[in-house]
């Protein structure tokens, strides 16, 4: 069984950095496709950036270039570098995966999903 834990969240003021990580355990000798979303509440989940198991990435149109995804060496390790956060970056952050998945940032796409980690950005 697959199983999902995020760390790194936090709080920060506007124009700081987190580095979100997301340990992927069972069925580590695969490399699975994995993403971020993160919620507001009230609100859906939005893709923030997914990676395939080739490497491929993709990223939420809505981020401008300020968040990078990748993976340590073994993939079992996700991370999620924020840079130059917003208060509209504020939400609880989803770490998921799939064996197989090409929809990288469609939510409906993955099959295992972390508890979440938190993410507040104060002006």
């Amino acid at each position: 069984q697959v199983q999902l834990v995020e760390s790194g969240g936090g709080s920060v003021h506007a124009g700081g950095s987190l580095r979100l990580s997301c340990a992927r355990s069972g069925d580590t000798t695969r490399r699975y496709s994995m993403a971020w979303f993160r919620q507001v509440a009230g609100k859906g989940r939005e893709g923030v950036a997914g990676i395939g198991a080739d490497g491929t990435t993709r990223y939420g149109e809505s981020l401008k270039g300020r968040f990078t995804i990748s993976r340590d060496n073994t993939g079992n390790t996700l991370y999620l570098q924020m840079n130059s956060l917003e208060p509209e970056d504020t939400a609880a952050y989803y770490c998921a995966a799939r064996l197989v998945c090409s929809a990288y940032l469609e939510s409906r796409c993955y099959e295992y999903w972390g508890q979440g980690t938190q993410v507040i950005v104060s002006s």
